[in-house]
């Protein structure tokens, strides 16, 4: 039935900062007040146009798109800073049908890329050359005819209305808004007057911000982060009352129950709006052929392109490869995607000849022939038995996926080349969304609420981490939260749970390009970021709904690694690499990966995955292939099934002879996607077109699907001669792994750049651990993984030095890094290549002041010249960390007063400068106590170069634990571990049962440990558990760790003050006699090795001056029991042997 009123101008989150509703409440609310359409009118965007089109068809609410623009008082190119914010009007305009959905587009687009001046403006130049389709709607007080009506009078009023219902012929209308406001009041009574003597048109709104009346609150927060002002600001923007939300029809009726055709024209608009998106068409460029070229057919040009490539990757065409190419080019014709693999293979190319670094395919791409004839992939689909029904389904039409992995630091280049061949209008990159998560909402709340920082703090560490928690998962799981939630932090609770999941923001999409077959403003609207980047207004999974080609050109840090490598070994050995032509069966490299020493290599870094490298020791490119598929939630079940299989220590099993064709390679178990579709393609007769719907609707658990495709399985199984039940149980098998089962494409490609990774820290291991090291400097808990890695290596990486260091680390020799300024905080780029260039230039520096003298103070200022010394990177040159920090000032005066002698130019009577200025001394300063001076250190580098606050404590640390780092021996799993560190990256997490729990690592003189600590444990210990805490665990082993060198299940805690006290074993003392004889030493020595156990053996030895000296032996720890006790005594008499 269809109501009577409908909500013509509303906003939602997308209105940024200024609609505390998403669309899922606003349809929600609209199917609630039993209404039968709605508007969505954003401040001027269409962010939301395409989802909210979308999701209300499918709630059977017709959708109406449109728009609330901002209109310039005059040009929108005039942008004159004096007068401020004022010089706008808001205006909504609605999509009549397709072609004004059109206009609208170009319209909100000219408002970014032209009008942008504190709003996206617009001007009536651009409203008279758009209007088509368009329904305009006079907008709140804020629109430019309730202004001149209220400020200059029916006469004048009578002007604006003339001049926009003549822009809108037919389809203006004078809005009338009631919020209790005596403005709106005012401006009624004058508009339905105006409206009446030009016989134009009202239409009732309520411009609705919020859902509920009482989500007002919620919403006034809301403007005020947009604002970045607090509600204690008087001053501040504020919505009047608590009257915008979404009114029912029987109190919209009562507030203009005066004016009832206002309310039947919302009826009468909404039938008029005819618009429909067309959501199957794709919409995609078009390739042009060289006119060099014989070939004017774009298919047969493809042709060739591949029969050309193919040729030169195989020393001959055998009927396989010439097979599978024309199938795969008959799919692609059909489809009619030859233009996008042409257009992908150019931008390819281009990457490819400027030494570009490329990866060698990602996704499903890589089983494409056509791809790696084009070298739109570098993997050869044939040899890897890869599948390309897996990549391009004939019977599925959706646009193929070629994601291109690029060098982080050049794709830009990539996307800039693309635009230079489509036209700037034809290509730009892909808006996202950031949104409001729990801990962020709490954060942005309580700072407009006037909380202090401490106070927000902890009630946002309340929250665990992660992307899917929510305030109300919080809310259940810690009692605390709860707590704060019902007594004095009530109202911030309250307002954040209404605001979470909102849309905070608008950013550019990490990889998303979209490329369009003419303007893109024909088929998106355009925004323009405050940073001046443009990209579309609606995100990626619009754009694709939508038909336009999506492309993602990824960034990939460790095609950066890999390139910045090649770039050392060049600059220091003078030899260059060809990354793609190593040899890929190399002993050494498959040597490094069976010995586990992953850190650092691609996709295999984990401790985890290296504890299963050191069980399976691959011995060639497949075994990498399948452990990069099976280390994964699921598939890692299976792991040592694979292993002991692959060694030959459990017998490899089918459940039908038919299976072993497809599974052969993998000892029996499904490992791959395309192993699925083998299967079916072999047991059931199922066409890899088919096979692949079966495993996409097996993947997605889409039951309808998979209950047809378990019956097609079934029936063709049997024509093939097997048992119904033979039958259903391989389907079984195959509904059970092929949830998990992995795409082999992807893992082949991904597992062949760990290869090249793995060659580089093999062959140039201190090159290889630079440009990591580089390309991770601000990731700090990488930084410390890698270092960490290094000194393993016995590779020194050293600290930062103002005269030594680079901007970034880099190799000195085979055993020595130098550390990379960059990775200072505080510091940058421009900064560090002022002070390499002069040091280059003028040598060394020898002291502060000789620094500040030679360097630009404009770039080189205060802070940084902080951050350098808290750093360390002034330790090489005269003075102390705490003489230096105190001497900054004087310093940049000293540096000031040279660059001011140097501009005068003054010149003695010898024709040389004058030296007028005395070179400052340092003050008299006593440095920092070590525990501060790392404290700074830490500060600005993120982790303890110089030294580590452990060391005070080493010898409590060693004395009492019980794991050495740079012991090889592997620790079985559930050993009893008693190991000393300090608290870093602690993470609050619930359990199954919402209890609370916690994840930290504790940093450790020799290595790292990653600990877990449940809740039984945490209750007891969780005061004691902070970063940067000192604190001995005892806990058992587990083997499922990340990146640490040992994974602990933490039962105690204990803090290092108190260690002693709590864990202190018994002491086995000896006193020796005076000149021992070696006989004896080594008696002592034999039994003690013989009587191994938990406790510090302690040998006193009497020096000449009746005192003694003690010492604790590192090397072994012995036994108290009675026997080992009476031997020893029965050596060194009764009383030269105790416990304590």
């Amino acid at each position: 039935m269809k109501s009577e009123f409908i909500h013509l101008h509303n906003h939602s989150d997308n209105s940024l900062l200024d609609g505390a509703q998403n669309i899922p409440s606003v349809l929600e609310t609209i199917h609630d007040l039993g209404m039968d359409s709605v508007a969505l009118t954003e401040h001027g965007n269409l962010f939301g146009a395409v989802s909210f089109y979308k999701k209300a068809r499918d709630k059977n609410i017709k959708p109406i798109i449109g728009c609330e623009v901002y209109v310039a008082k005059g040009s929108r190119f005039q942008k004159d800073r004096s007068t401020g914010m004022g010089q706008y009007n808001h205006l909504v305009l609605i999509a009549q049908n397709y072609q004004g959905y059109k206009n609208l587009m170009k319209i909100v687009t000219h408002g970014y890329l032209e009008g942008f001046y504190y709003k996206p403006r617009i001007d009536t130049e651009i409203l008279k050359k758009y209007n088509e389709g368009i329904i305009c709607l006079s907008a709140c007080l804020k629109g430019i005819l309730p202004e001149t009506l209220i400020y200059n009078g029916l006469d004048a009023g009578k002007k604006v209305a003339e001049e926009y219902s003549s822009i809108f012929p037919g389809r203006y209308y004078i809005e009338l808004q009631n919020h209790g406001i005596p403005e709106e009041l005012q401006n009624i009574q004058l508009a339905t007057k105006l409206a009446e003597d030009m016989n134009l048109p009202i239409i009732a709104t309520n411009d609705a911000h919020y859902a509920k009346k009482e989500h007002y609150k919620a919403h006034d927060v809301h403007i005020c982060i947009g604002t970045g002002k607090q509600l204690s600001d008087k001053k501040r923007l504020k919505y009047p009352g608590n009257e915008f939300y979404f009114k029912s029809q029987d109190e919209m009726f009562s507030l203009f129950k005066q004016f009832p055709q206002a309310l039947e024209n919302t009826r009468a608009l909404t039938d008029s709006i005819d618009l429909e998106i067309p959501m199957e068409d794709y919409h995609l460029p078009w390739y042009t052929i060289p006119k060099d070229k014989k070939s004017k057919d774009i298919d047969d040009y493809l042709k060739s392109l591949c029969s050309a490539g193919l040729r030169k990757k195989y020393e001959g065409m055998s009927s396989e490869i010439n097979e599978r190419l024309e199938y795969e080019l008959s799919v692609i014709k059909k489809m009619g995607f030859a233009s996008y693999f042409l257009i992908t293979a150019d931008f390819v190319q281009y990457a490819k000849k400027n030494k570009i670094p490329v990866g060698p395919g990602r996704g499903s791409a890589p089983g494409s022939l056509v791809s790696y004839a084009l070298d739109i992939t570098n993997i050869d689909p044939l040899k890897h038995n890869l599948i390309f029904e897996r990549f391009l389904n004939p019977d599925r039409i959706s646009m193929p996926d070629i994601d291109i992995d690029f060098c982080v630091e050049r794709r830009g280049q990539v996307i800039d080349y693309l635009k230079s061949i489509y036209g700037e209008d034809s290509v730009t990159q892909i808006i996202t969304f950031g949104k409001m998560n729990a801990r962020g909402v709490i954060r942005d709340v309580g700072r407009v609420m006037s909380y202090s920082y401490s106070e927000v703090d902890k009630i946002a560490k309340m929250i665990p981490e992660g992307p899917k928690v929510t305030l109300d998962k919080a809310l259940k799981q810690n009692s605390d939260l709860r707590t704060v939630s019902q007594t004095n932090y009530k109202e911030l609770i309250d307002n954040a749970k209404v605001l979470e999941g909102m849309t905070r923001h608008a950013s550019i999409h990490a990889a998303g390009v979209v490329v369009a077959p003419g303007d893109l403003t024909d088929f998106v609207p355009l925004y323009r970021s405050s940073q001046g980047d443009v990209t579309t207004q609606y995100d990626m999974k619009e754009l694709e709904s939508i038909g336009l080609l999506k492309m993602d050109f990824l960034g990939l840090r460790n095609l950066t690694v890999i390139d910045r490598t090649i770039d050392l070994i060049k600059k220091r050995f003078n030899k260059e690499v060809n990354i793609d032509e190593i040899n890929m069966e190399d002993p050494k490299v498959y040597k490094l990966f069976a010995k586990g020493l992953t850190v650092g290599i691609f996709q295999f870094e984990s401790a985890g995955m290296r504890e299963f490298l050191k069980k399976l020791r691959p011995k060639g490119i497949d075994g990498l292939i399948a452990m990069n598929a099976l280390y994964r939630p699921g598939p890692m079940q299976n792991i040592d099934k694979y292993i002991k299989r692959a060694h030959g220590k459990e017998k490899v099993e089918y459940v039908h002879p038919l299976l072993e064709e497809a599974l052969k390679e993998t000892y029996g178990i499904i490992v791959y996607q395309e192993q699925v579709m083998q299967i079916a393609n072999i047991i059931a007769g199922f066409t890899l077109s088919e096979a692949d719907e079966m495993r996409r609707a097996i993947g997605k658990k889409i039951r309808s699907l998979m209950d047809k495709m378990a019956d097609k399985f079934v029936k063709g199984a049997i024509k093939n001669g097997l048992s119904k039940a033979k039958a259903t149980q391989i389907f079984d098998l195959i509904d059970k792994f092929a949830q998990y089962g992995f795409n082999k494409s992807h893992s082949v490609a991904y597992s062949y750049i760990a290869y090249q990774t793995g060659w580089l820290k093999t062959h140039y291991t201190a090159e290889f651990m630079s440009a990591n090291l580089t390309s991770e400097m601000n990731n700090t808990n990488k930084v410390v993984v890698l270092i960490n890695e290094c000194r393993k290596l016995k590779i020194k990486v050293h600290a930062p030095d103002i005269n030594k260091s680079g901007i970034n680390f880099e190799p000195l020799n085979d055993k020595e890094i130098s550390f990379g300024l960059n990775a200072v905080k505080n510091v940058g780029i421009k900064a560090l290549e002022q002070c390499i260039e002069v040091r280059e230039k003028s040598g060394e520096f020898n002291s502060i002041f000789d620094f500040i003298s030679r360097v630009d103070q404009r770039l080189v200022n205060k802070k940084v010249l902080e951050s350098l010394i808290l750093a360390g990177a002034f330790d090489s040159i005269s003075g102390n960390r705490a003489q230096l920090f105190e001497a900054i000032d004087i310093a940049i005066n000293y540096g000031q007063q040279i660059d001011k002698q140097s501009n005068k130019n003054q010149i003695n009577l010898f024709g040389e400068e004058e030296n007028l200025i005395k070179v400052p001394d340092l003050p008299i300063v006593e440095d920092w106590e070590n525990q501060d001076k790392l404290s700074k250190e830490k500060e600005v580098l993120g982790l303890y170069v110089s030294g580590n606050p452990l060391i005070k404590y080493a010898d409590t640390i060693e004395e009492l634990s019980n794991y050495d780092f740079s012991d090889k021996k592997i620790i079985k799993e559930n050993s009893i571990i008693k190991i000393g560190g300090a608290v870093t990256n602690f993470k609050l997490h619930f359990d199954k049962k919402n209890q609370q729990m916690a994840f930290f690592n504790l940093d450790c003189l020799g290595g790292q440990a990653e600990a877990i600590i449940f809740h039984d444990s945490f209750d007891k210990y969780k005061e004691i558990i902070k970063d940067n805490n000192i604190v001995f665990l005892v806990g058992h082993t587990s083997s499922q760790n990340d990146f640490a060198d040992l994974k602990i299940i933490v039962d105690e805690v204990v803090p290092i003050n108190h260690a002693k006290r709590v864990l202190k074993l018994n002491e086995v003392n000896i006193r020796l006699p005076k000149n021992s004889s070696k006989d004896l030493m080594n008696d002592i020595v034999e039994l003690a090795r013989s009587n191994a156990g938990d406790h510090l053996l302690v040998v006193h030895i009497p020096s000449d001056n009746d005192s003694e000296r003690k010492i604790v032996s590192k090397k072994m720890k012995v036994s108290n029991n009675n026997q080992f006790l009476i031997l020893l005594r029965d050596l060194l008499g009764e009383s030269n042997v105790w416990i304590d």
